[in-house]
C-alpha cells in the first residue's frame, strides 16, 4: 500500500526470461543472481525470487547487511557476500550460511583462528580491476595454505571479476591470463564454485574452461552493460517510473517556474505537477527531459524539487493523468544518455521513498514500500 502518486513497476517475468535466456547463452551450471543495491532499485527479495524461479541457483550481494535482509525471506539458496567483510563478522554471516570473500593476506591472517559455525570462503583474484583480491601466484598460494590450515574456514569459492568485459578484448584476455598464471599450480577443480564472468562476460565471452559459474547482474534487469558489443539475445528492460498530475496551472508570459527562476514561459502556458522529486532519486539533472503522458511527450520545465516536478503540457492533460519518466519508449538508457551516465545509475538513484509494484502477466502480484510497512 502507497498514499503518493509516484511508484516503480517492475515487470517480475522480463526479469526470468532475462535470466533463462542469458543462462542459456552461457552453459554455466552455476549462475548467481546478482542483488546488491536492493537489487539494482528493483527490490532484492523480489528479483532473487523471481531469478531462482528461472535458473538461478545462487545469489550474490556486496556487503553483509544485504545478505541479511534477504536470509529473513530466502532461507535454502546459498548468498555470497562479494565485498569485505570484517574478520570479527564472520560468526553472524556463518550462522545465517552467508559465504564470505577473503580479499587479502591480512583479512585471512586477522581472521585465523576462528572458532565459530563453520564459514564459506570464497577467495577473490585481483585479475587487473585493481579492486580488491590477491595479485600474484605467492600471495594466492600463500592464502590457500592459510585458509585450508583453519579448521573453521571452508575454502570452496574462486572468483574474479573483469574490468572491460564488454569493451577492450585485449584486457580482458590478459585478466583470464592473469588468471591462469596465477592458478597454474592449482587444481581449480578443489574449488567447488570458479566464477569469473559478469553480465558482459555472460553475454560476450560465455565460453571459458576454467570457470563453472557466473554472475549476473544488470543485464538480469533487462539492461546492456554497454553498447559496445552486439547483444546475442534480447534483453527486456523490466523497470518503469510513473507519476501522477496533481495540479494543472495557466501561466502568462514572463511568468517564472521553479527554484532560481530558471524557466520563463515565453507565452501562456500550462503547467502539471506531479509528486516525485530529488529526494526519490529524480535527479535535478533532468531537467528539460521529456516524459510521457496519454502516449505524448512533454517537457520537464524549472528546476526539480525535492519532492515535485514541473511538466510543460497541453490542453488534454488532466489532474490524475499518469506521467511516465521511464518506460518503454524513455527508456533507463535514454535517461543515463541524456544526462551523460551509465543505466547503472539511473536505476540505482529511485530511492525507497518510491514504492515498488510487482507484476506478472501484467498484472499487479505485490507492493514493496520500505518507507511506510
Amino acid at each position: 500500500m502507497f498514499y503518493r502518486d509516484t511508484w516503480v513497476e517492475v515487470d517480475l517475468d522480463r526479469i526470468a526470461e532475462n535470466v533463462s535466456n542469458i543462462k542459456r547463452h552461457a552453459g554455466f551450471e552455476n549462475l548467481y543472481a546478482v542483488v546488491k543495491a536492493n537489487a539494482y532499485g528493483h527490490g532484492d527479495v523480489e528479483v532473487a525470487r523471481a531469478a531462482l524461479d528461472a535458473g538461478a541457483n545462487m545469489l550474490a550481494v556486496a556487503f553483509l547487511d544485504e545478505a541479511l535482509n534477504l536470509r529473513r525471506e530466502i532461507r535454502d539458496v546459498p548468498v555470497l557476500v562479494m565485498g569485505p567483510i570484517r574478520p570479527a563478522d564472520i560468526a553472524v554471516a556463518a550462522e545465517q550460511n552467508i559465504d564470505v570473500t577473503a580479499h587479502d593476506l591480512n583479512w585471512i591472517e586477522a581472521a585465523a583462528g576462528y572458532q565459530g559455525v563453520p564459514a564459506n570462503v570464497h577467495l577473490k583474484i585481483d585479475s587487473g580491476m585493481h579492486r580488491i583480491g590477491v595479485t600474484n601466484a605467492e600471495s594466492f598460494a600463500k592464502a590457500c595454505s592459510m585458509l585450508d590450515a583453519e579448521t573453521n574456514l571452508n575454502l570452496i569459492g574462486l572468483f574474479t571479476h573483469f574490468a572491460t568485459a564488454d569493451g577492450c578484448v585485449d584486457h580482458y584476455q590478459n585478466q583470464i591470463d592473469k588468471v591462469k598464471a596465477i592458478t597454474a599450480d592449482t587444481d581449480l577443480s578443489r574449488f567447488k564454485y570458479v566464477h569469473q564472468s559478469n553480465s558482459a562476460a555472460l553475454l560476450r565471452h560465455p565460453q571459458q574452461t576454467a570457470a563453472n559459474g557466473g554472475r549476473l547482474g544488470i543485464s538480469m534487469y533487462g539492461l546492456a552493460p554497454s553498447d559496445e558489443f552486439e547483444l546475442p539475445c534480447e534483453l527486456k528492460q523490466a523497470f518503469s517510473l510513473h507519476s501522477r498530475i496533481t495540479q494543472v496551472k495557466r501561466l502568462k508570459a514572463g511568468d517564472k517556474v521553479g527554484y532560481g527562476a530558471t524557466f520563463e514561459a515565453e507565452e501562456d502556458m500550462l503547467v502539471g505537477v506531479m509528486p516525485i522529486g530529488y529526494a526519490d532519486g529524480w535527479l535535478r539533472y533532468h531537467q528539460n527531459r521529456p516524459v510521457e503522458i496519454n502516449g505524448k511527450e512533454y517537457p520537464i520545465v524549472g528546476r526539480v524539487c525535492m519532492d515535485q516536478t514541473m511538466i510543460r503540457v497541453d490542453e488534454s492533460v488532466c489532474v490524475g493523468d499518469q506521467v511516465s519518466l521511464i518506460n518503454d519508449n524513455i527508456t533507463v538508457d535514454n535517461a543515463a544518455q541524456d544526462l551523460g551516465t551509465i543505466n547503472y545509475e539511473i536505476v540505482c538513484s529511485i530511492s525507497d521513498r518510491v514504492p515498488r509494484v510487482y507484476k506478472r502477466g501484467g498484472e499487479t502480484v505485490s507492493v514493496r514500500n520500505d518507507r511506510f510497512k
